[in-house]
């Protein structure tokens, strides 16, 4: 097709398909082929009719809606709006009251310290309940009303499941950030939101050392924080930390005084729910804001579909609760709908590499959802570490945040999965509030590379610069046409932003930040952001589309690219590669994988550069801060924020490597 600045050139092919096993169909929520689609068509001819018999269906409401969409205030949309629930109430006492009292809602495990056995805790529907109701009267006690907005600063230990739910339980918002950031970005956070009360723990432990929380919020406080009034903090690694006069409490004093009693505050359907940042390409956070009724319709019932969920099933989604994969499928859409979901606090390579593996054997984990980066980390690692174990238990896999390259879906298919379990590739975002586009498994053939299919009720579109849809297999921009319930409500206290960013530059759609194409089968193959589609020579080439052909080549387990200045062809593609654990780098191999490139893309694609790195900066959530490595290409050093490394001698190793 014609390269242009306003069209993205897509080369990437995938011809392989993978149909659902026959066991696994037969046994499918939504194994008909026929009644899926008849449900899509259903769908989308009348989306919020479908929306609207899923609310009803899937959550309980104190007093019944009878509004579905209201979009006269576009782009701000109002769902269910005259309907009255709780989340807590529907995560939790419903289950309660229909047979799920004693099922367990919560299994976590902690990061095994000083060679000790890691600590299990177990809480069942009932018990989970009973510690969200003392939490609840804990805020009130300290002063939290509905609607004022308290700050979870903590682990991924049970109490950030709980603390979230006790917020929505009296009607307040929580704004979750994660526990890697530094205290400048806490402080950031707790003034944009205008927190009232910060939620704490003295520490958390990672690769068997203790993160100093509590000092961190400390040192952020102690700063101008004018409207926090208390700070709860949890015990976890029992180190000292200092404790000031009125302000800071024990959250386990407060629980013990506190009864197991208490209904939850019904709100209507589009108060507050939660406060999520998310990166800005100013360097300003957005404070994405996300609502109830709508957000937890659309959580539960893409929960339920995407990831066929049995009530015998343990699920486990590595994800922390810091990010907005912790909030829809840790937290609020399982326990929405009634699953049992699993936790671990640490990281997984430690105390070894058969951390994951381990733990899937030993709790007979059914439901596996992680990211594609740690996946390709895995695949470095090598086989040996997955085949001490026994995987059996597995029978679905899934992956998030970012699109996944075809020869590590593959090698998940095969190796993890043992070729029986369909594997879910999920595309959504922090603003989408839950999935837009992914298979339903036990319906759809799998497709390496490709989230496939938008899911009932999601209408997407490819589109040119002018908002036409593109044809079949051309780049272009990935919007949404229609409003969905999960669908963000505006940034906190920016909405000029918030109208700015999503929905000026493709009049009547919401711009997602992506690039993709859509093949002849209507499958969507997300490109990555507009942001990193690089200008070569004229071609604009979507960065994920190199990664994925250098990961093609058998020695490469992982690779980033970016693009640094370039006087002859506007931008020249820098890549960084790590290779399989126990590869030698011969001298030849640089040349190799560019002209491995040029076959698998063609020679517009070929890297002017390709850098060697034993591993790539990522923050603790498995994403690959290119940002870092954009720097380094382009200026050889590195500034700005770096406090979520989950690693901080990997940056430095490849500063090294550059000099």
């Amino acid at each position: 097709m014609k390269d242009n600045n306003d069209t993205i050139t897509s080369t990437l092919t995938e011809e392989r398909r993978f149909a659902p096993p026959a066991a696994f169909a037969a046994r499918a929520q939504l194994g008909d082929p026929a009644q899926a689609q008849a449900l899509r068509e259903a769908a989308a001819s009348d989306p919020v009719a479908y929306w609207s018999d899923a609310a009803r269906q899937e959550l309980r409401w104190t007093k019944p809606f009878t509004q579905g969409l209201d979009w006269s205030r576009a782009p701000h949309a109002q769902w269910f709006a005259d309907g009255e629930l709780n989340v807590s109430d529907n995560c939790l006492d419903r289950h309660c009251e229909s047979g799920r009292l004693h099922k367990a809602a919560l299994i976590w495990e902690g990061e095994p310290v000083n060679g000790n056995e890691p600590e299990v805790r177990t809480l069942t529907y009932g018990q989970l309940r009973a510690q969200v109701q003392r939490a609840a009267q804990v805020l009130t006690r300290l002063g939290v009303q509905k609607g004022d907005r308290v700050a979870i600063y903590l682990p991924l230990i049970p109490e950030a499941a709980i603390a979230m739910l006790a917020c929505a339980r009296i009607g307040a918002v929580h704004s979750v950030i994660f526990g890697g950031f530094s205290a400048e970005s806490l402080r950031d956070r707790i003034n944009d939101a205008g927190a009232k009360l910060v939620i704490t723990a003295d520490g958390g432990w990672r690769r068997g050392q203790a993160l100093r929380l509590k000092d961190v919020v400390d040192e952020a406080l102690g700063h101008r924080t004018p409207t926090v009034t208390s700070v709860l903090v949890v015990q976890r690694t029992g180190h000292d930390v200092a404790m000031s006069a009125g302000r800071d409490h024990w959250w386990h004093e407060h629980m013990e005084a506190s009864k197991a009693t208490g209904t939850s505050v019904p709100v209507p359907a589009e108060h507050p729910l939660f406060i999520l940042y998310t990166s800005g390409t100013t360097g300003k956070p957005k404070g994405i804001l996300h609502t109830t009724g709508g957000y937890l319709t659309h959580v539960t019932r893409t929960f339920k579909q995407v990831f066929d969920i049995r009530d015998d099933d343990l699920y486990w989604c590595t994800a922390d609760v810091g990010w907005i994969t912790g909030h829809s499928y840790v937290v609020y859409g399982p326990l929405s709908a009634g699953a049992t979901v699993f936790l671990y606090e640490g990281a997984p390579a430690f105390p070894d590499k058969n951390r994951f593996w381990d733990i899937i054997e030993r709790h007979r984990i059914s439901i596996f959802y992680t990211a594609p980066t740690a996946l390709r980390t895995f695949m470095a690692w090598g086989e040996a570490p997955i085949l001490k174990h026994d995987l059996s238990s597995l029978r679905l896999l899934g992956t998030v945040g970012e699109p996944i390259n075809p020869a590590a879906w593959v090698w998940y298919h095969e190796v993890i999965g043992g070729g029986r379990c369909p594997i879910v590739d999920t595309w959504w975002q922090t603003e989408t509030g839950g999935i837009l586009i992914a298979p339903l498994p036990g319906v759809q053939a799998c497709v390496p590379g490709t989230a496939t299919l938008p899911l009932p009720g999601i209408l997407p579109d490819i589109v040119g610069p002018d908002g036409a849809s593109q044809p079949a297999n051309a780049g272009g921009l990935l919007v949404l046409k229609h409003p969905w319930p999960g669908m963000a409500r505006t940034i906190w206290g920016d909405d000029a932003r918030f109208k700015d960013t999503y929905f000026s530059r493709v009049p009547g759609s919401y711009f997602t930040g992506d690039g993709a194409r859509r093949d002849s089968d209507g499958n969507f193959w997300i490109m990555g952001r507009v942001d990193d589609v690089l200008n070569v020579s004229g071609h604009r080439i979507g960065t994920m589309e190199v990664e994925s052909a250098l990961v093609s080549h058998p020695l490469v387990a992982e690779a980033a690219v970016v693009g640094r200045p370039d006087l002859l062809t506007g931008q020249a593609l820098v890549a960084f590669v790590t290779l399989n654990l126990g590869t030698p780098q011969h001298p030849g191999l640089a040349e190799d994988l560019r002209q491995h490139v040029s076959r698998e893309i063609g020679a517009l694609a070929r890297p002017a550069e390709v850098r060697f790195a034993a591993a790539l900066p990522k923050t603790r959530s498995g994403k690959i801060m290119r940002r870092l490595l954009r720097e380094l290409a382009g200026q050889g050093t590195v500034s700005g924020d770096t406090s979520t490394l989950e690693d901080l001698s990997v940056l430095e190793a490849l500063r090294t490597a550059d000099e």
